[in-house]
């Protein structure tokens, strides 16, 4: 079983690898959601020795984007090819929250032999059903989502339904909220070949010092806890041991 997990940060980056993380998806900002990260980062997550994708999301918000955001996805595509990144995590809706299908061809085509993962933006569709069967189409390899909840747990039921739809064709990645003290539930209800986490804190800081002032630094920074992956990954390890994954 593949665990993947997210980081904004080279401190992040270091703890997930020293923790045990096999795969990285490498963001900045995971605070709002995760955006496209510096080339400089880019680069450095490549000397790891891990397969790493990198968001590509030019903007916190909507998935809704405009043409010129659009090039701008393309441009960062481009930059997590050259640093030596193994894939990118994609997602493109429309106005009514379906995905945009004309946008996400092209920017599969853009990423050809890259991996790809289809981001959360499937979490807001209107039949995810529908657009379980688009990604197919599409050729995503996997889909990350929550089943369309705050967390992974909550959207168990639907995520459970989604694998059994998807039967093979695609790996549902079970993603939001998933912690050390949760995650056996979502691993004993249904197969999973790939699971998703942050395993983020928030680290101590000074409220009165100058950078709490000014805003810069405060409670809601998270940043990724080493023993939390390190404990993520004997359970999910544990569970793969037990051949009760696909």
């Amino acid at each position: 079983m593949i665990l993947e997990i997210c980081v904004d940060d080279v401190a992040g980056l270091e703890a997930a690898v020293s923790g045990g993380a096999d795969r990285i998806e490498l963001c900045a900002a995971l605070s709002g959601g995760g955006v496209t990260p510096s080339a400089g980062f880019m680069h450095q997550a490549a000397t790891y020795g891990l397969p790493v994708s990198v968001m590509i999301r030019p903007r916190a918000g909507d998935f809704v984007f405009t043409r010129a955001e659009a090039d701008v996805m393309k441009r960062d595509i481009d930059a997590a090819r050259t640093a030596g990144l193994s894939g990118v995590v994609l997602g493109a809706s429309r106005d009514d929250g379906s995905l945009d299908i004309a946008l996400l061809e092209e920017l599969r085509r853009h990423a050809d032999g890259l991996d790809m993962t289809l981001h959360r933006a499937f979490d807001v569709v209107p039949d995810m059903d529908e657009a379980l069967e688009a990604a197919i189409a599409l050729g995503f390899p996997r889909i990350l989502t929550s089943g369309g909840a705050r967390s992974a747990l909550e959207g168990i039921e639907t995520l459970a339904r989604l694998s059994e739809i998807a039967a093979g064709r695609i790996v549902i990645m079970p993603g939001a909220g998933v912690r050390p003290q949760s995650v056996q539930t979502v691993l004993d209800r249904f197969p999973i070949r790939e699971i998703h986490a942050s395993c983020s804190a928030v680290p101590p800081y000074d409220p009165e010092s100058m950078a709490a002032k000014l805003g810069f630094t405060g409670a809601g920074r998270k940043a990724t806890d080493e023993a939390a992956v390190r404990e993520l990954k004997a359970i999910v390890s544990a569970h793969h041991k037990g051949g009760a994954t696909l």
